[in-house]
């Protein structure tokens, strides 16, 4: 077995896949009305994004009676604040919680939560 991919719903999957290739600098793969891939230049597992008209954006930090986080993407930084103000940049919005110190909570465009972290 390969992993090969990650997927995200989206009610707009070229909107975010256009932002988590902003953020990640990552050419797109497959360009459809209903999914969008995102694969990184030197191989491995990429991003895809699906339609998901109804989709119901999970609460960061959770929360009794509100759609519970099922996964998050951790992406490693060289630079908290300068990657922090890249993803702002490009749609990110800054989490009112953040548990850790070398960590960034942001919400992208379609409200999954994402982790930027840096290497104590």
């Amino acid at each position: 077995m390969k992993l090969t991919a990650t997927v995200l719903g989206a009610p707009d999957p070229r909107a975010l896949a256009k932002f988590y290739q902003a953020l990640l600098g990552w050419p797109l793969g497959a360009d459809e009305p209903d999914w969008v891939t995102l694969r990184p230049p030197g191989g491995g597992p990429g991003l895809s994004f699906q339609l998901e008209r109804e989709l119901v954006p999970p609460r960061w930090p959770q929360a009794p009676g509100y759609q519970q986080m099922m996964l998050h993407l951790d992406i490693e930084v060289d630079d908290l604040a300068r990657a922090g103000a890249k993803a702002v940049a490009a749609g990110a919005r800054l989490a009112p919680f953040q548990p850790q110190e070398h960590v960034r909570v942001y919400l992208d465009p379609a409200g999954h939560p994402f982790c930027l972290w840096v290497r104590p």
